[in-house]
């Protein structure tokens, strides 16, 4: 009798033991343990990271760190930590949420436009991706890389075309870059190559040509009639005279990208730089900024009319009034001027 009593308190002992097992594999697999009123969080695990790098991230989200500690040592998750973006849904248990993080990297949407060099184009990239500024300026400026496709520091700006694209975000500067000159050979295609042949320009001096349009008109629907007057300018053997150029080669040469210059003076035109389009005939040596697909693309398909002139409208702003010849221009153009100084603008 007192045996079967131990052997009854034994198998007793021995189902609580396994019903605190059972209730501790549950609760450490399959009990909801997110501690957030969102419907997701997101963690972002950066390249080499270590558990505990990871868990720093968790220990907000979570209930009970204890158990996901637990649960991510005996599925190994601990030693196999993967870099990326990871989303935790609302009510997710331990075991979904290791599932997630080892194993779905989830896509970002990285977008850049009108970057007006190489050094702010890899702040951009920075704030979307887990390189950081001077890894992505070391790659995008390598001067191997730049030789190897043709393209110098001046015109490297225009490897990029704007647009929104789909990245992981533990991507390298050097993944970053590699992929943008894929792009860039996928957007000029045959016909697009066609009609920069048919210009007479190289793909590069289209993106240049592109980029003072860019900086002249706001209005996309403008665009193709600027290029117009610079195609026909560059056909006549005209110098471009384009104000953006000679703003820009202020700024280099003052090394401040960030002054805001409104208008071009008489002295500025004398600037020697290469970029002065008053001062130098033909296309600039590279980019003055970073140019819309609408701006290329309006090079491109420039429309064909006999204009040589134009100058801001004052009576609809963002446009410009065209001119013929240069008695028209300069009648238009005193209106303007008139106007501006009516503003107070004097640079």
């Amino acid at each position: 009798m007192y045996i079967k009593k131990i052997l009854w308190a034994i198998a007793l002992l021995g189902i609580l033991v396994a019903a605190y097992f059972a209730y501790f594999v549950y609760s450490a697999m399959f009990k909801p343990n997110t501690a957030f009123t969102n419907e997701e969080a997101y963690i972002y695990i950066p390249t080499n990271a270590k558990y505990s790098d990871v868990r720093a991230q968790l220990v907000p989200l979570l209930i009970d760190i204890d158990k996901f500690d637990a649960l991510a040592n005996r599925k190994k998750y601990t030693t196999n930590i993967k870099a990326g973006k990871y989303a935790i849904k609302k009510g997710m248990n331990n075991n979904d949420i290791i599932n997630s993080i080892r194993s779905n990297n989830l896509p970002i949407k990285l977008a850049f436009n009108n970057q007006e060099n190489l050094q702010y184009l890899a702040g951009r990239i920075a704030t979307q991706i887990e390189a950081d500024s001077l890894s992505i300026l070391n790659a995008i400026a390598s001067e191997e890389f730049l030789k190897s496709n043709q393209f110098t520091a001046k015109t490297a700006l225009g490897m990029y075309i704007p647009n929104s694209y789909e990245f992981f975000w533990n991507t390298s500067a050097e993944q970053f870059r590699d992929r943008m000159l894929k792009e860039y050979h996928r957007f000029w295609n045959e016909s697009r190559k066609a009609k920069a042949e048919a210009l007479n320009l190289t793909p590069t001096q289209v993106m240049t040509l592109a980029s003072i349009v860019q900086k002249e008109t706001a209005k996309a629907d403008e665009r193709p009639k600027v290029a117009g007057v610079y195609i026909n300018r560059l056909k006549a053997g005209m110098p471009l005279q384009a104000d953006p150029t000679v703003i820009f080669a202020i700024k280099e040469q003052t090394g401040d990208f960030k002054q805001v210059i409104k208008r071009v003076l008489y002295k500025d035109l004398e600037l020697d730089s290469p970029y002065n389009t008053y001062k130098y005939a033909g296309l600039p040596p590279g980019l003055i900024t970073m140019p819309d697909i609408s701006s290329i693309d309006g090079v491109l398909n420039y429309e064909k009319h006999d204009y040589y002139y134009f100058v801001a409208d004052i009576n609809n702003f963002g446009y410009h009034k065209f001119a013929k010849n240069l008695s028209q221009h300069n009648r238009n153009r005193e209106e303007y001027v008139r106007w501006i100084n009516k503003q107070g603008v004097n640079r």
